[in-house]
């Protein structure tokens, strides 16, 4: 058998090869052709067209209940809650009374003042107005306090006291400048106060006149000197167990106290006159 040639295979390798690709190309080309992904496309639009349509759909529900809810009865808005008064007057102007207790009784002398003592003024000094009337302001109760100063207990007892007989929390006055012969330094407790206004002002000048002033030892009636010639009035009383609230058996000192009493009065002679029909006992003048 003769000996094949090997130049020849090799030369044969790459023919056969290349008929081999060719093969496969033609193949290929003659394959159907693969469905293109445009397939898909219709039903990605029919999805988006869904998608659009929806809305529109919803719309005339969405209209339906905008519609029942302007023809339903709108609900009663809820109450605000009320503000805390920032100022103490304000404060006690809206006090709540608490349940179960009665409301406070009207003062006495603020009806007096309305049906008496407005028409007999008006009368006596010929006001042509009613609010020309002289009429109460303030009350003003003060005690001062000397032995605050090395008696640490004295403002306590003191501050007690002043609010029994007012009926009102008192406030603390200090000392406004350092005065070195009384040892007192800028800021030092001295004293205690308290103002009395509306119907509080007209009980305690009620409690004051009626029952308070008769109980001082030896009363003779009250001086006229107290005025300081714009219708307000100053009285000092030396014990303030004149009081009926004060228990005596309960005090660790008998103390004084200041009372002025401030009108609208534009003279002494109105401010007399006014205090004289709210039942002030002054001395009698011959």
């Amino acid at each position: 058998m003769p000996d094949s040639d090997p130049t020849a295979a090799n030369e044969s390798a790459p023919e056969a090869a290349e008929s081999e690709s060719s093969e496969q190309v033609a193949e290929q080309e003659s394959a159907p052709e693969a469905p293109a992904p445009e397939a898909a496309a219709p039903e990605g639009s029919e999805q988006v067209a869904e998608q659009e349509s929806a809305p529109e759909a919803a719309a005339p529900d969405s209209s339906e209940q905008v519609a029942e809810q302007e023809s339903a009865p709108a609900e009663p808005a809820p109450a605000r809650r009320q503000r805390a008064p920032r100022t103490r007057r304000a404060a006690a102007a809206v006090e709540e009374i608490p349940e179960g207790a009665g409301a406070p009784p009207a003062p006495r002398l603020l009806g007096t003042y309305r049906e008496e003592i407005i028409p007999a003024m008006m009368s006596e000094f010929g006001y042509s107005n009613t609010m020309r009337v002289p009429r109460l302001q303030k009350i003003t109760l003060n005690i001062g306090l000397g032995e605050a100063l090395t008696n640490g207990r004295a403002m306590e007892a003191a501050t007690r006291d002043l609010a029994t007989i007012s009926g009102q929390k008192p406030i603390i006055t200090r000392a406004r400048k350092s005065i070195a012969n009384f040892k007192l330094r800028e800021g030092n407790p001295i004293g205690t106060a308290v103002t009395l206004r509306g119907a509080r002002m007209y009980h305690f000048l009620d409690r004051l006149v009626n029952t308070a002033l008769p109980r001082i030892r030896d009363f003779r009636g009250i001086s006229r000197r107290g005025f300081d010639g714009r219708g307000n009035f100053s009285i000092g009383i030396r014990e303030q167990i004149i009081f009926p609230e004060i228990d005596y058996n309960q005090i660790d000192r008998i103390r004084g106290l200041q009372v002025t009493i401030n009108t609208t009065a534009s003279n002494d002679a109105e401010g007399i006159r006014l205090l004289e029909m709210f039942g002030m006992p002054f001395v009698r003048q011959d």
